[in-house]
């Protein structure tokens, strides 16, 4: 895998903007634009909107999981994360070829 990171949301909107990725790994606390901010941004973005989200947080609580998903990120994965193979096999089911989610897809 090739990454970029990013220290806080705009910086990353730019970055993104700039070289679209194919996948995002996306922290809930980020310095001065939240995750969820950010994720609003890239669902409202015509070139990001289909991006697949993966949510990270250290602080999870009962029922993040849910809200997370239904905000709108495709997964949700707590931190630290303590199974590699469990996070490469999320990010690779998400980098199927062809793979739209048809919630955030622009038909």
């Amino acid at each position: 895998f090739e990454l970029a990171e990013y220290g806080n949301g705009p910086d990353g909107l730019a970055g993104m903007r700039a070289h679209r990725p194919d996948l995002v790994l996306l922290d809930i606390s980020l310095p001065g634009m939240d995750g969820l901010e950010v994720l609003r941004e890239i669902r409202g973005d015509d070139v990001l909107r289909g991006l697949p989200v993966v949510a990270l947080t250290a602080h999870a609580m009962s029922g993040d999981r849910e809200r997370l998903l239904a905000a709108g990120f495709d997964s949700y994965i707590s931190k630290p994360i303590l199974d590699e193979e469990r996070l490469l096999a999320e990010i690779n089911s998400l980098l199927v070829p062809g793979r739209t989610s048809p919630a955030h897809s622009s038909s």
